[in-house]
Formats: structure tokens, sequence, C-alpha cells
């Protein structure tokens, strides 16, 4: 995967399919060959928003409209996206079956699945039904994406450079089940997934952690990714005592500790993460510092501890700016027609 879209000089004409979406046109709309399954980070980064906001409003008491405004918009940009990229796997099933055997994007795929856990979670409040049936679809379809993926990489010899922190998605996606399945009363269910999760945390992030530190560096596109390291000790945390019964024990403080110093040594790198240009990659920024928002505001409810307070303020309020940024560069970026191009 090269690090930005090809380049041609005067000289050269652009093959049609990796034409920009405003020559496109002119060659029968091939932008559509071009939506990446990526884009439904968006969703996940999104939803994520919304769940910090209505975290904030049970802990912090901001108002609940935000939270429940942002929720709404993640619905219906799911629905948008998954019409568009169904677009793409209808009219043009080769190039959506590339990135499903691409040994990076298809890392994405379970961005789905994702997407349909959180979307679960933001009914809780509306529709039981709705909510088991956003959760048992979703939970079902992550684990058959799980198998096949983990299948895949023992099946197939992987590059160690191929290697980057969006092989979480896949795997430990699997730790977001329990957030509703507990709440649905399917406790041994979302023990199961638990276990998954977190043993393969263990394992992907040994593997990408040596990648990162021996190997040459991650290509420019690929920086974002470095935040997904987050997400699995502050998801993680956030299942373990929703099935814990809500006791923060040792491995509780273990998790949102580990999550809180990942954040803190990706902040430190700002630097390096501020030169890298607008890709979709960028979405990789928002659920995981939704996730340890949502984190350290249920550790602050459960604790007390005053000092937490203020922690959960900061992290809200750089979350809040970081995914209203990405996503307003993805529009502008859309609207400018840059989005959807080869890559």
């Amino acid at each position: 995967m090269s690090e930005a879209s090809a380049t041609f000089s005067p000289s050269q004409t652009p093959h049609p399919s990796s034409a920009a979406p405003a020559d496109a046109a002119r060659v029968g709309g091939n932008w559509l060959m071009h939506v990446p399954i990526p884009l439904f980070a968006l969703v996940m980064g999104t939803a994520g928003l919304g769940i910090t906001w209505r975290k904030a409003h049970e802990v912090l008491g901001v108002p609940s409209v935000i939270g429940e405004a942002v929720l709404a918009l993640a619905a219906a940009c799911f629905v948008a996206i998954v019409l568009l990229y169904g677009l793409k796997a209808v009219l043009h099933p080769k190039e959506a079956m590339v990135e499903f055997n691409h040994p990076v994007r298809s890392s994405f795929f379970p961005a789905v699945s994702i997407s349909l856990l959180l979307l679960a979670l933001a009914a809780g409040p509306y529709s039981h039904h709705l909510t088991l049936g956003l959760w048992g679809v979703g939970a079902a379809l992550h684990l058959t994406f799980t198998l096949r993926l983990i299948g895949r990489w023992i099946v197939h010899n992987q590059q160690i450079n191929h290697s980057n922190p969006a092989w979480f998605i896949p795997v430990v996606g699997n730790v977001l089940v329990p957030l509703a399945g507990v709440r649905l009363g399917f406790t041994e269910i979302s023990w199961f997934f638990f276990a998954i999760g977190m043993v393969f945390w263990i394992v992907l992030f040994t593997i990408v952690f040596y990648r990162i530190v021996f190997h040459d560096q991650l290509p420019a596109k690929f920086m974002p990714t470095l935040f997904i390291l987050i997400a699995p000790p502050a998801i993680g945390f956030l299942s373990y005592v929703a099935l814990n019964g809500g006791v923060v024990d040792g491995f509780a403080r273990v998790l949102i500790y580990v999550a809180l110093f990942i954040t803190m040594l990706n902040f430190t790198l700002v630097r390096q993460f501020l030169r890298v240009p607008f890709y979709v990659s960028w979405w990789a920024y928002t659920f995981p510092m939704a996730a340890v928002s949502v984190a350290s505001m249920e550790f602050h409810r459960l604790n007390g501890y005053d000092e937490m307070s203020f922690i959960c303020m900061g992290l809200v309020t750089v979350t809040t700016l970081v995914i209203t940024t990405v996503f307003l560069r993805t529009l502008v970026a859309l609207v400018q027609g840059k989005l959807f191009v080869p890559d």
C-alpha cells in the first residue's frame, strides 16, 4: 500500500480506474470503486463520541441531548456507508474482494460488526428488541470475521511489515461484546468474547510492538493507527468491570492505567502525528480516544476519586476536538473529490 495516491506528469495519462472523482464521472463513475472499507471507522468514531457524551451526562452532569444527537448522526452515517459500500460490492465485486484479501485493509472489515455493537449500545435506552438484534448480528458477524482472519494468518505467510495496530480490530474487538451483552443477560457468551479479545490482545501487542521498534517505521498513512493501541485496555476495563459486577479490582486497575499510559505516550508523539497529511486513516485517532474517555469516567464513577474528574473533563474535551476535526476534514475531502481516490 503506497503512502499517497499516484501522481502523473503532464506527459502521462492516468488509467481510468485510477481517476479522481472529478474525472471519474467522465469514465463511468469509477469513484465508487475506491470507496474504502476503513470508512466504517467513521461510524466507530462518531458513535464513540456519542457514547462519551452520554457517559459525561451520567458522570459529569453535561446535557444529555448532545450525546443522543451525536449517536443519531452515527446511525445515519452507518446507513449511508452501508449503502455506499454495498453498491461498490454489487457493481465492483472484484475491487471489494481485493480489499477483503488485502493483508492490511482486510482488518477493517470487522469495523462493520463493531459499528453494529456500538449502535446496540446507542439503542439501549430506547428499544430492547433493537438492542438485542443489533448486538446479536454484530457479535455473530464479528466472530465470523475473527475466525476467518485468524485462519488466514495461520494458513498464509504474513510479512512483518504488514503488521500494524489495525490488526487489533478483528481480534481485540471481541472485548466490546460484553458491554451490551451483560445488560442483555448473556453473561457466559460475554465472557467467551472477552477471553478471546484479552488473550489475543497480549499476543498481537507483542507482535505489533516488535514490528514498530525493530523494523522500519510505519508509513505516514499508518501513523494514526498507533492510537488503536489505546482501545484494547480501555474497552477491556469497561467490559471487565461489567462482567465483574462493577468491582474495580487489581486487574481492572491494570487495564485502565495501561490505557491512560498509552494515551500519554501517543501525545508525546504529537509532532509526528501533526505531520501526517489527511487520510481516511485519521479516523484511527477517534474511537480509541472515546474509549479511554468513557473508561476514565466509569473508573471515576465507581471510585469517586476527585482527581479523576479533571482527567475526565480533559479527555472529553480533547476527544470532542479530535473527532470534530477529523469529521470536518472528511467532509472537506468529500466535497473536494479527494475522499474516494485510488490508494
